[in-house]
């Protein structure tokens, strides 16, 4: 069987509980992200998304376990991984093109000012940054410009696989709302493989293609993998009037409402924790005949 292009295999992570013993966040994760993919995770605080999120950029060592892209080991930084915090992490001294330069310059070392310079200023304009603006520095913009920076940084590498930890938690949620479709807009145009946490469940199903659920640490898991049935394009006034939609919210929300409490504390017994497929669609069900009646039914599809 093929692996996919990102696979998490048996990842465990603990830390020393304070007492002389451990606490273990979460114990076997195991699961898959194929090339191309956006994938968003879910999941109450404390159940180790960011613990993944910086084993997978290679910011922290997993206790036990393996992260493998492309068929290669995960092993500390590249820029083969590309990171989009929360907080921007810009550089403070330099204008927002050439906080994107840096990364450029890095990862193209043979290119010359100028074509690195066209390359940034070409992804800054797909974040909607042109003009003065892009010679400002990261303390003159506001918190939705310094993020539209670090988005088009990030993407202006070239990354195999883009991560994006929170990216607009801290964002208003007008400003949100247009990152995200400029979010959707260079994915769609360059189709990276795209790892996003998010606590935000509208914005997991705008974005995703699936939805990972994990459930309540200690000893958390990726318990499920929820397809999102809804065509993309998508956008924010559309998306609600399709029909799977408050399906798939009502699913989500009912399993971090109640069931990512009910399956957590649940030891792996070396086991890999493989998450449940969930496919959840409306379908026309026909009535017996002499009916004419139809109604939609939910039906959920569990691999």
């Amino acid at each position: 069987m093929t692996k996919p292009f990102l696979s998490v295999e048996q990842l465990t992570q603990s830390f020393p509980d304070g007492k002389g013993g451990t606490m273990t966040v979460f114990e076997d994760a195991t699961f898959g992200v194929e090339k191309g993919e956006f994938v968003c995770i879910l999941g109450h605080s404390g159940c180790g998304k960011s613990t993944i999120m910086n084993i997978l950029a290679g910011l922290a060592e997993p206790t036990s376990g393996v992260v493998k892209m492309d068929g290669y080991e995960v092993s500390g930084p590249s820029l083969d991984r590309g990171v989009v915090f929360q907080n921007y992490s810009l550089l403070p001294w330099l204008s927002a093109l050439r906080n994107v330069m840096f990364g450029v310059k890095a990862r193209h070392p043979n290119w010359s000012k100028t074509k690195v310079a066209e390359h940034s200023e070409a992804y800054l304009a797909m974040v909607g940054l042109d003009g003065d603006t892009i010679h400002r520095k990261p303390s003159q913009l506001s918190g939705g410009m310094r993020q539209r920076v670090s988005i088009a940084r990030a993407f202006a590498n070239h990354p195999k696989l883009l991560l994006l930890d929170e990216p607009f938690g801290a964002l208003d949620a007008l400003t949100r709302g247009t990152i995200q479709e400029e979010l959707l807009k260079i994915w769609g145009e360059t189709k990276q493989t795209v790892f996003m946490i998010t606590h935000d469940i509208d914005e997991a199903i705008l974005l995703a293609d699936r939805i990972l659920l994990m459930t309540n640490g200690p000893l958390a898991r990726v318990a499920e993998s929820v397809e999102i049935t809804i065509p993309r394009p998508r956008n924010r006034t559309e998306i609600v009037e399709h029909p799977n939609y408050y399906a798939i919210r009502n699913h989500l929300v009912q399993f971090l409402g109640r069931r990512s409490k009910e399956l957590s504390g649940r030891r792996s017994n070396g086991t890999p924790q493989v998450p449940e497929t969930v496919r959840i669609t409306m379908e026309e069900t026909a009535e017996p005949e002499g009916d004419g009646d139809k109604s939609p039914r939910l039906h959920a599809v569990q691999n």
